[in-house]
């Protein structure tokens, strides 16, 4: 199901939206946390990123687990693997965060007699700023690797691909 659409790895199709959609995310989080015209601006962007960010981390590492099946593994991809296995709970966070900003700030919590919760914007903006920065480096160090895996000769050698200095 996770493994090839059209006849091409469904991988690098899905990985590339998540390599954009995730960072995205943080960054639109990050925003809002700390720039409230930002974060009148944007309403429920974060959260939306967010919630896309989840759906394709799965996906991301399901075709990635049928691609490995078909190409086979070696300790590049493993160690891919591994860290693709360590994204999906940043990528969780970062939605309760987004969830819980959108919920304090799209009520009108004031008025809703938490005057005294002074501390709730503060831990929003703390672990807005964790998740974003924990999800970012994640994802970078995923993209990476996958990248150092894909490029390094061990996955597609230039004698795979057809060429041949025959002649």
């Amino acid at each position: 199901m996770f493994d090839t659409i059209a006849g091409l790895p469904l991988h690098p199709l899905v990985v590339h939206a998540t390599e954009v959609i995730v960072p995205a995310a943080a960054l639109a989080l990050l925003l809002a946390v700390l720039w409230p015209r930002f974060r009148r601006w944007a309403g429920y962007l974060p959260l939306g990123l967010s919630v896309v960010a989840v759906v394709l981390v799965p996906l991301s590492t399901e075709s990635g687990e049928a691609l490995e099946h078909r190409v086979g593994g070696n300790g590049l991809i493993e160690t891919h693997a591994e860290l693709a296995d360590g994204l999906l709970p940043w990528v969780l966070a970062l939605a309760v965060v987004a969830f819980a900003l959108a919920v304090f700030h799209r009520t009108d919590s004031w008025s809703l007699g938490y005057r005294n919760l002074t501390w709730v914007p503060v831990a929003l903006i703390v672990a807005g700023v964790l998740v974003a920065g924990g999800t970012t480096v994640q994802a970078v160090r995923v993209g990476h690797s996958g990248a150092t895996a894909v490029w390094s000769g061990d996955v597609a050698s230039p004698s795979s691909s057809g060429d041949s200095d025959k002649g």
